[in-house]
């Protein structure tokens, strides 16, 4: 099967419908784009691990439309190591109306991303070449983000940890990644209550979720960890 093929399009539309996201035939042209021109860039620089064509429509683009639904539209979006575009580009397309952030450490990938952003029409996104940490310590960009996502930092608590200076005060941070254990969990919990601190009046409460889903076709199992912040008067 090629990426762009009619069977690899119909890949995208019944996985989607499996998890419940619509999509129409502009999107799905819009994600084959990115796709032909990832395995393009992908000959001449490492840009992902993921080469098989089915692979790259279940774990690229299907996994990245199963936070959709978490997004309020017109949200400001940040996606902290972007890669190759993964989430932040999918959501975009399915999404029209967010603003979006990308940034990464690598100045290939930002290279590409921004290829992607222009030959794709987008508006409304930009991608930066700079190192999570340093992004996070920008002022400028302090309560900036209404959802601030990732699919590549490994552990959960340093991205918490760099999302919330960032963190708009309503806003959600959502972790994706394979497997959560209970451990990691409870360390996002604890960073919590040391950052709001019980005695503070003025606290700022989370709601901390995880939600499972299994990704169609390879029937791998997916979590999601999501911090809400919602402010009380």
């Amino acid at each position: 099967m090629q990426i762009g093929s009619i069977k690899w399009k119909k890949l995208l539309y019944d996985g989607a419908q499996a998890l419940e996201i619509h999509v129409d035939s502009d999107t799905v042209e819009k994600f084959t784009i990115h796709a032909s021109e990832l395995a393009k860039w992908n000959r001449k620089m490492n840009l992902t691990a993921i080469t098989d064509p089915v692979e790259v429509a279940v774990k690229h683009f299907l996994d990245s439309m199963a936070p959709d639904s978490m997004i309020p539209s017109n949200a400001s979006l940040l996606d902290i190591g972007a890669g190759g575009g993964f989430p932040g580009i999918p959501l975009k397309i399915l999404k029209p109306s967010l603003s979006v952030t990308l940034i990464d450490a690598s100045r290939k990938k930002v290279s590409f991303l921004k290829h992607i952003i222009r030959i794709l029409g987008l508006e409304n996104i930009e991608a930066f070449h700079v190192r999570s940490e340093e992004f996070s310590k920008q002022a400028v960009f302090a309560g900036a983000f209404n959802a601030i996502i990732s699919r590549a930092l490994s552990s959960t608590p340093e991205f918490v940890r760099m999302a919330l200076p960032l963190l708009d005060k309503d806003g959600i941070i959502i972790a994706m990644k394979g497997k959560r254990s209970k451990a990691e969990i409870e360390s996002v919990r604890s960073l919590i209550y040391k950052k709001t601190g019980k005695g503070d009046e003025n606290r700022t409460n989370f709601e901390l979720r995880l939600e499972t889903y299994t990704l169609p076709y390879l029937k791998l199992e997916r979590s999601i960890v999501s911090l809400k912040r919602n402010r009380h008067p």
